[in-house]
C-alpha cells in the first residue's frame, strides 16, 4: 500500500516551499553571521498563511494539525533555513497549538487572531540551571497575590525571549506530603514587554556556536505579575498540560531533523555529481555513494516515524513513544548527513563559501535539544521495552 499524505499536508509541503524559495543558503548564512533573526523569511511565512496553519479558522488560521505544521518545518528545513526550526517550535507550537487546545475562549480571542497573522511571537520557559529534562525538579515558582500570580527565578536556555510578545512560563510549587511528583504545575502567560519594561523580568544573551538566528538566554524572574486569567490549564494541575506542550515540540523538532538531512543531503549529493577526481565524479566511488544511500534510506525511515507521531498526536492518541523516537532517529539522521555532506566536501567544508559548515554546526545540537539522546534512549528502554529504570 502506498504512503499518501493528505492533500491538506501536500499543499503545505509545497506552499511553504515556494514562500521560501527566495531565502538560498547563502540568506540562512548571513543571519547567523550577523546574529540576525530572519525578518523576511518571517514576513514570507507569515504573508502566506503559513504561520497560522495549526489556528482554527475563526481566528483566522489554516485549521489544520500538528502533522501540516510539522511538515511546514521540515519544508522550511529542507530549504537550507536548517535553524528555521526555531521559528515553528516557539510561535506555533508553544503559542498557537498550546493556545488552541488549552487555552481560554478569552485567551483564544486575545492571542490567536495575532499568531495566526505572524504578528505576535513567543517563547517557552522551562529549563532551570539545575533542571533540565528533569523538569519535576524545576524550582521557579508562581505564588498568589490577591488576584495575581507572583513569579520568581531562574531559566536557561530560553530561546526568542528578546523577540517574544508572550511567553509561556513553567512554575512549580513543591507539592505536599504524600501528593504525586507531577503536582503543583502551573503554566502561566506573562506579557514580556511588560515585565520587561517594569523590571521584574531581564535577559541575558548566551553567546553560542551555532542558532544564532535566535538568541538563547538566560532569564530571570523577580516577582512577576502575572493576573491569574492568564494560567494556562489548572492551577497546581499543569504537568498534563506540559506534556502536550513537549510531545509537540519533539515532533517539530524531529521534523526539524529531517528536512535538514534533506538539505545536507542535496547538497553533498550536488558535489558528488559535479566534483571530479581521477576523471570521473567523486559520486560514482562507492566510498562517497555508499555513506549517502545509508543516509537517504534513513532520512525515509525518520520522516516516516515523524509523520506518525504527529498523526496519532491529531488524533487525541498516545504519542510519547512515537515522539520520542521521531526525535532520536531525525536528530542522527540530521547529524550524520551533516557530517557526511561535510567528509564529502572534503577540505572545502571548512571554507564559508559553501553552507556545509553551518549546517554541520546547526545538526549537531539537535542530539542535545529539546531533550538529551540519553533521555530519549532511556523512555525507550523503560517504556518500550519495559527495562527497569535507571534513574
Amino acid at each position: 500500500m502506498d504512503f499518501t499524505l493528505p492533500d491538506t499536508a501536500a499543499a503545505v509541503r509545497d506552499g511553504v516551499t515556494r514562500a521560501v524559495s527566495g531565502f538560498d543558503h547563502a540568506y540562512w548564512s548571513r543571519c547567523d553571521e550577523e546574529h540576525r533573526f530572519p525578518e523576511e523569511a518571517w514576513a514570507a511565512l507569515a504573508e502566506g498563511g503559513w504561520l497560522g496553519i495549526g489556528v482554527p479558522e475563526e481566528y483566522g488560521g489554516g485549521g489544520q494539525g500538528l502533522l501540516e505544521v510539522a511538515i511546514a518545518n521540515e519544508a522550511l528545513a529542507a530549504s537550507g533555513g536548517t535553524q528555521g526550526t526555531f521559528l515553528y517550535i516557539l510561535t506555533p507550537g508553544f503559542g498557537a497549538m498550546t493556545i488552541t487546545r488549552h487555552g481560554t475562549p478569552e485567551q483564544k480571542k486575545e492571542l490567536l487572531p495575532g499568531l495566526a497573522a505572524g504578528e505576535t511571537q513567543f517563547c517557552m520557559a522551562l529549563t532551570e540551571p539545575d533542571a533540565g529534562s528533569n523538569a519535576l525538579e524545576i524550582s521557579t515558582q508562581a505564588r498568589r497575590d490577591g488576584d495575581d500570580f507572583l513569579i520568581s527565578g531562574q531559566k536557561i536556555w530560553i530561546s526568542g525571549v528578546d523577540r517574544a510578545d508572550w511567553m509561556l512560563a513553567i512554575t512549580r510549587q513543591p507539592p505536599a506530603d504524600g501528593a504525586p511528583r507531577t503536582s503543583g504545575f502551573t503554566l502561566l502567560l506573562v506579557d514580556v514587554k511588560e515585565a520587561l519594561a517594569a523590571g521584574t523580568l531581564t535577559f541575558q544573551p548566551i553567546p553560542k556556536l551555532g542558532g544564532n538566528i535566535v538568541t538563547s538566554s538566560q532569564v530571570f524572574f523577580d516577582d512577576v505579575r502575572v493576573p491569574a486569567d492568564r494560567v494556562v490549564g489548572e492551577v497546581g494541575e499543569g504537568f498534563g498540560v506540559l506534556w502536550d506542550v513537549l510531545n509537540p515540540e519533539r515532533i517539530l523538532a524531529a521534523a526539524g531533523g529531517v528536512g535538514s538531512s534533506d538539505a545536507a543531503l542535496d547538497l553533498a549529493c550536488d558535489y558528488a555529481r559535479q566534483r571530479e577526481v581521477f576523471g570521473r565524479p567523486i559520486g560514482a566511488n562507492q566510498a562517497i555513494q555508499f555513506p549517502l544511500a545509508q543516509i537517504k534510506a534513513k532520512t525515509e525511515l525518520a520522516r516516516l516515524m515523524t509523520y506518525k507521531a504527529a498523526w496519532l498526536f491529531d488524533q487525541g492518541q498516545p504519542c510519547g513513544n512515537e515522539a520520542n523516537v521521531a526525535k532520536l532517529t531525525a536528530a542522527q539522521v540530521a547529524w550524520e548527513s551533516a557530517n557526511q555532506a561535510f567528509q564529502t566536501f572534503g577540505g572545502m567544508a571548512y571554507s564559508k563559501e559553501f553552507p556545509v559548515e553551518r549546517l554541520f554546526r546547526d545538526a549537531r545540537i539537535g542530539k542535545n535539544i529539546p531533550v538529551a539522546e540519553e533521555l530519549v534512549l532511556a523512555h525507550i528502554g523503560t517504556q518500550m521495552l519495559r527495562l527497569p529504570r535507571s534513574y
